[in-house]
């Protein structure tokens, strides 16, 4: 009985980690997938049609490939290969699992879910001015050099690519990272660890696998850069885990990033305006 009893216990922990594995691995295949399409595209358009790719080109192939192709197609590749999987994983380790369908849900949202867009959306622009805060003050208490975003770098030096990531931000990357992280990963989480382990899980693996879109900065400052997206990441994960409707935090995490993008845009390309209307108006203080 004792036998019978540390069998499944050890059992249990397999399952355990094996999920925590695979949903892990699944979001680096999303992005390893488009990566790997993009590369190749890269080497066709180069040696095939001799075109020189620029490093914005590079940036706009790889929304397509990446945020586009690679994390829908793993997404719904893994929801089309799951109930194979679990059937050889049940006949190879000889354990029973439900059989619950694993889905994603999409719909177009109701008012009641467009009211929750909305309050997410100001929730993690919240979020970001709080965060905003406690970054300046360790960069002022202790030295922290920040890293920053490649996809930003590349904005600021060629500012009106920036306005092709606002829409590509709810044609692109909000939708297929969305799929991925929220849809499929803490989708696979939550199966084993519940839906509050599961937001939580998946908000780190989604902030983690943003470390090599970073430059600049030492590794601490990495760190706290990559810390800084786990509130809005926490967000989109309560946002869709509450209304079951991916719709809802790509539509959030769209906005969030269009948002940025915008900011930025009219900090670079109109800060000598910007600059001079706040001389006038501090030069006409008291």
């Amino acid at each position: 009985m004792a036998t019978a009893t540390r069998k499944r216990q050890v059992l249990q922990s397999l399952q355990y980690g094996f999920t925590l594995f695979s949903a892990l691995l699944l979001g680096v295949l999303g992005l390893g997938f488009g990566s790997i399409l993009l590369a190749i595209v890269a080497v066709v358009l180069s040696f095939g049609a001799g075109i020189q790719i620029t490093t914005v080109q590079t940036l706009v192939l790889g929304l397509i490939t990446i945020q586009g192709i690679g994390c829908p197609v793993i997404a719904f590749t893994y929801i089309k290969l799951r109930p194979v999987i679990r059937a050889k994983l049940r006949e190879y380790f000889s354990y029973q699992t439900d059989s619950n369908e694993f889905s994603i849900g999409i719909s177009v949202p109701s008012l009641r879910e467009a009211g929750i867009v909305v309050l997410g959306y100001f929730s993690a622009m919240g979020g970001l001015v709080v965060v905003a805060v406690i970054i300046t003050a360790l960069v002022s208490m202790y030295g922290v050099e920040p890293a920053s975003n490649q996809a930003a770098e590349v904005g600021m030096a060629n500012p009106d690519l920036l306005l092709l990531l606002i829409p590509a931000s709810f044609l692109l990357i909000g939708p297929g990272e969305e799929l991925l992280f929220r849809g499929v990963v803490q989708g696979r989480i939550r199966d084993r660890f519940g839906p509050i382990t599961g937001v939580g899980i998946a908000s780190v693996i989604f902030a983690s696998i943003h470390y090599p879109a970073l430059s600049g900065g030492s590794v601490t400052g990495k760190l706290v850069s990559i810390s800084a997206l786990l509130l809005p990441a926490l967000i989109l994960g309560a946002t869709y885990e509450y209304t079951n409707n991916i719709v809802v935090p790509s539509l959030i995490h769209g906005a969030y990033n269009a948002t940025l993008f915008t900011g930025l845009y009219v900090s670079v390309k109109y800060s000598d305006e910007l600059s001079s209307a706040a001389g006038v108006l501090t030069g006409g203080g008291f």
